[in-house]
């Protein structure tokens, strides 16, 4: 057996110790690594006194430079300065005049300058928290305290093209204080000058990682012609040669531990290429850091690579190790063993960390058990000491390369290796940064010193500036403090140890909140699982193998024995051989004998105190997660999920139950329960959406009657099963499977039922609504979430590779089937070309296929019926020569192609195609409204999706469009419970909100009251009342400030406004969640007595809506409230029921009429066509009369997030 294939023991451990530490303790970690250091108190003490002089050095000899000048001018907290680089960096890019005009209009005219990052609304603002650099060239010193006014005086002086031109220039001088070169050969150029002062370089080709394959073949060429350009200037030692530092995941667009094949088959052969190309050179070649996600991946590349034998002799290989990680000193340990192994000395690059921010949101987003990071500075200092210790003491193989900004790391260094020769180990800065401090230690220690240059475009300079800005402006930082002389040299160069040990066992950042508490400690956060971890994905394997090729079998889960006998198979969708078990559908004698049951039910558990039901509720989220394994394989198996999705859909449905729970608590004093509920649910969330509807009926003390959806009932069967192992009583949730034209229908037209919680399409809505109608009290509340036709508008600010990768999410994942997925894309035409470009390439690098493999992006769609209908709208496309783009897909099993298709805009599309198609439409910027009316006219209001720069413009759009979730800079799918609550308005659905304050509330019956209408009330026509409709166009409502004063001395003592600001919905670092109500419009209060009648305009108004009230005697009342001016508009009298069908331009209609008119009005909604309209009878209940929306924006989108980082000192 060749050496080659031996595993040393060794390496195997480190390796298996690296997976076990992911997510660490931090501080055991921490412990571990002080007392692995064996630093005596006299080595500490005298590495903070040498760091002290070395402070006081560079502070009496310094240059600074003028980003550091700037730097302690403005620190991190200067909105000007973020919104000036905003401003430059987009004009790099944005090719029209009309959007440029907005974006300085919009950073540089915003009224608040001055106001700290952290308060500010602007997701933009608060994120590229970058520091004013611009000022120094616009403005004189002595202007700088009112910057805003001075450039608010400039724009008006100067004009628009003058601006942009000292943005421009600004940003070259950005540019050129952080960038070396544009091309190789000028960074080598201008290089020259430090390297007679004895520095070397190692050069960084720009950019963020590759999108497409055409992005990756890029950055290869580049690299390849780097590295030939690099190596003219190499000569002996490799130590002393300039290097190149390389970032694999600008190699293959699909880098990432789901596609280790085509990593190790695709990216490893590019990088070996260029590692024998540097070799035959003998440069250094590094290998840069990358998420922590990818550490396990990156160390089989860097294994792969290492191994090859044609590297033999070359001392070049490098690679980066971030101290900020928990397993740094496992990954040096690991290098060291795998040096030996294949006999190379190789070279070690020792850096704090970057995207320590988003290694954070990520956590808390994933509901990991922790974070693979350290959430405090002091730890990553104490770790880099450590680490550092650890690398002199490995020299024999290792050439340690020392990264550090920081005067206690660098005299760390030399005061650990004053016995070690200077030609042992270097140290590295960031080229245009910590350069007097350099400059001192080169001059004083003679120790080698290498810059880290970035070469590029300074269009391809923001990801990479805002990363350096973000780390050096942070009060914390030592490029930040070195400048300030108001901190003392002892203070900077403060021993981390000693910060460390007085924190005690309370290490852990207060400010960082963990990954379990994001929605405070009332409720736990769902569960994660890391399906990029190995330990976490072998686990799962493990478990959800024995599931592979069970066969479920399920049926009615009753009260009562069941005499149902129709048994049909379940197949799965991705491959038709794949016997998934058989389910019997419910008979009608089942279907009467559990009616029965659960009247029963309801009266038991109505009785249970809401404690005791939340308990239960709660229990049913464990139970999920503990039988995750055979969920996963159901999933998978029977819904065609891949485990991607699997996991959110579980963690989605325990979301639910820990939300639930709480809420059934919140409003047990707020009425009673209902009785028996139907809970109807798609097959798209088969557990989610299905344990939603029915915990937050239970929550409320209902009993439920389920039907699942047919093709997904087996995942159904299990859930009841598990909500029955909770505790709660088999009469208080049955299982009802079956079709929607048996079970649906008898169970939407059977009288004892009390009321219908529905997701599905708006057409069997509008059918259940009708069936209900005619046969149910006319109270019984119909909660519908229905489709969308969803959009997302572009424009020419937004960042095309954020835009692709969430157009990407939101239009193909779970293959297109969900009722919040991307169907219409708009892209402003000035950068349509590159952006589709950009999208199909990406497009190509999706795996479609078998969705139990990890590998797969797309799995199939449903059934065949689906994959039909999906197939011919392409078709038919394709035919009138309008498809963009399409792939090929697997033979068997139920598999569409992701397609993009053209259209003029939305008004071309019919109906929602339920599959994994998108509609694209470019509009100008001038248009940017007109897009917006074609969205509102389609009377759908879902989703809706918005990536730009420009803050005034996403006010402008998410105020005016009528949806229910609107979502900025990020995709449109996977709304968190009681974070993001969801559900539409229009033909998307009735609301309240699924996952948000309202849900479980409607599902109680509050006080109520019955009134009978008089005898001798003469009937009103509908013409009367359009006329009064119209009327009131031309009149405003008050606006929420002040209007309960303003209505009081005409309807008394009113609710408060709920239309008033927005909540601000608790969720992960780095997004803003923000609910907000609004008013219906018009309501018709229709009495049926003046008293009622006037109640019920009351709190309407109250609300924000406008009114026509319509009893005996109204006129009169309210002739004062009329005159007023309040949108108020009066007719004595009765309305004809048939009216409401004639009548249009009003959105509810409140009555506490008795039954028989009630019904009568209730029939006359059904028929009309449209939205579904409210009959309101808790008529003094302000939540009914409001519709919710949800505004979902990511602040991180460019590029960072400073309030946060500031958090971790």
């Amino acid at each position: 057996m060749s050496l080659q294939q031996s595993v040393s023991p060794g390496l195997q451990d480190i390796r298996q110790a690296i997976r076990n530490n992911y997510l660490a303790d931090e501080y055991e970690v921490i412990h571990q690594l002080i007392e692995q250091a064996q630093l005596s108190d006299e080595t500490r003490k005298a590495i903070s006194a040498r760091a002290a002089d070395l402070v006081r050095d560079v502070r009496d000899n310094a240059k600074p430079t003028i980003m550091e000048k700037f730097l302690a001018e403005y620190g991190l907290t200067t909105k000007e300065g973020v919104a000036l680089m905003c401003l430059a960096e987009a004009l790099l890019r944005v090719p029209d005049n009309l959007t440029i005009q907005d974006l300085i209009e919009d950073k540089i005219t915003s009224g608040n300058w001055g106001a700290h990052v952290g308060k500010a609304k602007s997701g933009l603002i608060n994120s590229a928290t970058l520091a004013l650099l611009m000022t120094s060239n616009l403005l004189k010193d002595s202007e700088r305290q009112s910057v805003g006014d001075t450039l608010r005086k400039m724009v008006k002086r100067l004009g628009e093209p003058v601006v942009r031109t000292a943005a421009g220039q600004a940003m070259k001088e950005m540019g050129r204080q952080f960038v070396l070169g544009r091309t190789i050969e000028e960074a080598q150029d201008r290089g020259k000058s430090q390297e007679e002062q004895g520095y070397t370089y190692s050069y960084d080709m720009l950019g963020e990682a590759a999108r497409t394959d055409a992005d990756a073949e890029r950055y290869f060429n580049a690299y390849s012609d780097a590295i030939d350009s690099i190596s003219k200037r190499c000569e002996g030692d490799v130590r002393t040669n300039p290097g190149i530092s390389v970032k694999l995941s600008a190699l293959l667009a699909r880098y990432e531990y789901g596609q280790k094949e085509r990593v190790m088959t695709e990216l490893v052969p590019r990088a070996l290429t260029l590692a024998k190309k540097a070799a035959a050179a003998n440069m250094g070649f590094n290998i840069d850091a990358e998420e922590q996600d990818r550490l396990d991946l990156s160390l089989d590349v860097i294994e792969a690579i290492l191994s090859d034998e044609e590297l033999k002799g070359w001392d070049g290989f490098g690679v980066v190790v971030q101290a900020f990680a928990k397993r740094a000193s496992q990954t040096l340990d690991w290098l060291y063993a795998l040096s030996e192994k294949f006999d190379r000395r190789i070279m070690v690059r020792l850096v704090k960390g970057a995207y320590w921010d988003a290694e954070i949101k990520r956590a808390q987003v994933m509901g990991l058990d922790g974070f693979p990071v350290f959430t405090r500075k002091a730890c990553s200092d104490v770790s880099y000491l450590a680490c550092a210790r650890q690398l002199l003491g490995m020299t024999d193989r290792i050439y340690p390369q020392f990264a550090t900004h920081n005067a206690h790391s660098v005299s760390a260094v030399l005061e650990l290796a004053k016995d070690l020769g200077r030609d042992k180990f270097e140290f590295q800065r960031l080229h245009g940064m910590g350069e007097s401090l350099h400059d001192q230690v080169l001059e004083d220690s003679k120790v080698p010193c290498r810059i880290y240059a970035p070469v590029g475009a300074h269009k391809d300079l923001l990801a990479y500036l805002v990363r350096r800005l973000l780390e050096n402006g942070a009060n914390s930082s030592f490029v930040n403090q070195i400048v300030d002389t108001s901190i003392t040299p002892e203070e900077i160069a403060k021993d981390p140890i000693d910060v460390v040990m007085q924190l005690g066992h309370d290490i852990s950042s207060k400010a960082i909140v963990p990954p379990a508490k994001i929605f405070g400690d009332q409720r736990r956060n769902s569960k994660g699982w890391d399906i990029t971890d190995p330990v976490t994905v072998a686990e799962i394997d493990a478990g959800r193998n024995r599931y592979k090729s069970h066969q479920w079998q399920g049926g009615p889960v009753l009260a009562v024995e069941s005499t149902s006998d129709e048994v049909v198979e379940v197949r799965n969708p991705a491959d038709p051989e794949d016997l998934v078990g058989h389910i019997t559908y419910t008979s009608e004698a089942d279907i009467h004998a559990a009616m029965d049951a659960a009247r029963d039910g309801f009266s038991q558990w109505s009785a249970v105190p809401a404690e005791q039901r939340a308990e239960m509720i709660r229990k049913v989220g464990d139970l999920y997660e503990e039988n995750v394994h055979e969920l996963f394989a159901l999933t998978t198996r029977e819904a065609g999920k891949s485990l991607l999705d699997a996991v959110a859909e579980i963690r989605e449905a325990v979301d639910f139950a820990m939300y639930y729970a709480n809420e059934g608590i919140r409003y047990k004093d707020d009425g009673q329960a209902r009785g028996v509920m139907c809970c109807i649910s798609p097959w798209n969330f088969p557990l989610a959406i299905f344990t939603g509807q029915i915990l937050a009926n239970l929550a409320a003390g209902n009993a439920v009657l389920a039907k699942p959806a047919e093709q997904t009932s087996l995942l159904a069967v299990r859930a009841v099963e598990l909500m029955h192992q909770a505790g709660i009583p088999k009469a208080a949730v049955q299982l009802l499977p079956g079709t929607g034209a048996t079970v649906g229908s008898a169970l939407t037209s059977d009288a004892r039922v009390t009321g219908v919680c529905f997701t599905g399409s708006t057409a069997t809505a509008q059918r259940i609504n009708k069936a209900m109608a005619e046969n149910m009290a006319p109270d019984a509340p119909l909660v519908a979430e229905t489709g969308g036709l969803n959009a997302m508008i572009v424009d020419s600010t937004a960042l095309p590779e954020q835009v692709v990768r969430d157009v990407l999410a939101s239009s193909f994942q779970s293959a297109g089937q969900r009722c919040s997925a991307l169907r219409m894309l708009y892209v402003q035409e000035d950068i349509a070309e590159n952006l589709l470009e950009m999208l199909y390439g990406a497009m190509e690098e999706l795996g479609i296929g078998d969705p139990w493999l990890l590998s797969t992006d797309v799995g199939p769609v449903i059934d065949e019926n689906a994959r039909k209908k999906i197939a011919d709208h392409c078709d038919k496309f394709e035919q009138q020569g309008k498809l963009l783009k399409k792939m090929s897909v697997p033979e068997k099993g139920r598999f569409v192609s992701p397609a993009v298709l053209k259209v003029s805009g939305i008004e071309e599309m019919e109906e929602e195609i339920f599959g994994p198609v998108l509609h694209v439409a470019t509009f100008a910027a001038k248009d940017i409204d007109k897009v917006i009316d074609a969205v509102n006219a389609k009377g759908y209001g879902l989703t809706f999706g918005i990536h730009s720069r420009v803050d005034r413009r996403i006010e402008h759009i998410s105020s005016r469009i009528k949806v229910g979730n609107t979502y900025v800079n990020r995709n449109q799918i996977g709304a968190i419970v009681g974070s993001q609550p969801f559900g539409g308005e229009g033909l998307s659905g009735t609301g309240p909100k699924a996952g948000g304050p309202q849900y479980v509330r409607r599902f109680i019956k509050g006080e109520m009251v019955e009134k009978a209408a008089p005898a001798d009330a003469k009937s009103v026509t509908a013409n009367k009342v359009q006329k009064l409709i119209d009327q009131l166009a031309k009149v405003d409502a008050p606006v929420a400030e002040g209007r309960q004063q303003a209505l009081k001395p005409y309807f008394g003592d009113l609710p408060a406004p709920l239309d008033v600001g927005y909540e601000e919905m608790p969720g992960p670092t780095g997004e803003q969640n923000h609910l907000s109500c609004h008013a219906r419009g018009v309501v018709l209060c229709l009495g049926p007595d003046a008293e009622s009648a006037i109640e019920q305009a009351g709190t309407a108004l109250s609300q924000g809506n406008k009114v026509v009230v319509i009893a005996p005697g109204v006129e009169k009342l309210l002739a004062d409230a009329i005159k007023a001016g309040l949108p108020v508009a009066a007719v004595d009298g009765l309305l004809e029921p048939d009216a409401l069908l004639q009548l249009n331009g009003y959105e509810a209609v409140t009555s506490v009429a008795e039954k028989p008119l009630l019904k009568q009005y209730r029939q006359a909604l059904a028929k009309r066509d449209g939205a579904l309209l409210p009959i309101i009878t808790e008529h003094k209940l302000d939540q009914r009369y409001v519709i919710e929306r949800h505004l979902c924006i990511d602040t991180t989108a460019a590029g960072g997030n400073a309030s946060l980082i500031a958090s971790a000192e």
